[in-house]
């Protein structure tokens, strides 16, 4: 059975994920310690809420370097996929530096307000790391996103939406990955991308 280490990083969404989890058949186990993580087959990062806390609270636990150092498959969830990237217009923050980029805040406009929350359309991105872990989603499946910050588009774009502008709904770079939106909230979708991510190759 593959075992999950869901960081403690103090997320309402943690308990969601971790059932999410067992409805697949993998066994999670929520953790702040560095060993149990760093020995697990899959580590998750939720989070939810804002980036300067939360990166606070990883480095109280000790956690930035073993999240750094990590060689098995990774995958940061709303927050914690924000938290991957290099730093944060939010707090203007130094995050994790796993994945290049700066987080900035969605831009509101006529008819579009901030914080985006709903479901919102994927498209995928060509790429080999985006097949294994899209596998089985679909150019019109949808997703559910609460969010007022995004990264960009860029190379480890695996998947984007829109709304205001365009941003990043799943990205990967080696085992690194994440998704903006949900995947505990968004039904079948969600559920395939966290089957698709318990199947990747460690």
């Amino acid at each position: 059975m593959t075992v999950v280490a869901v960081i403690d990083s103090g997320g309402g969404n943690i308990g969601s994920v971790r059932y999410a989890l067992e409805r697949l058949g993998a066994r999670s186990v929520l953790t702040a310690d560095p060993a149990t993580i760093a020995s697990a087959d899959r580590v998750i990062l939720p989070g939810v809420g804002a980036a300067a806390p939360a990166m606070a609270r990883l480095r109280e636990l000790d956690l930035v370097a073993t999240i750094r150092r990590l060689q098995q498959p990774l995958l940061g969830i709303c927050l914690g996929m924000q938290l991957l990237y290099e730093s944060s217009e939010e707090g203007e923050v130094e995050c994790l530096g796993l994945l290049p980029g700066r987080i900035t805040k969605l831009p509101p406009g006529p008819g579009v307000r901030v914080p985006h929350m709903g479901w919102n359309l994927l498209q995928k991105h060509e790429s080999n790391a985006g097949a294994r872990l899209l596998a089985g989603i679909g150019e019109r499946d949808q997703a559910y996103f609460v969010h007022s910050y995004a990264a960009p588009v860029t190379a480890d774009t695996l998947a984007s939406a829109s709304y205001g502008r365009r941003f990043t709904a799943v990205a990967g770079r080696g085992r690194c990955f994440g998704a903006q939106f949900h995947p505990e909230r968004s039904a079948a979708v969600g559920s395939r991308l966290l089957a698709n991510f318990l199947a990747l190759e460690a």
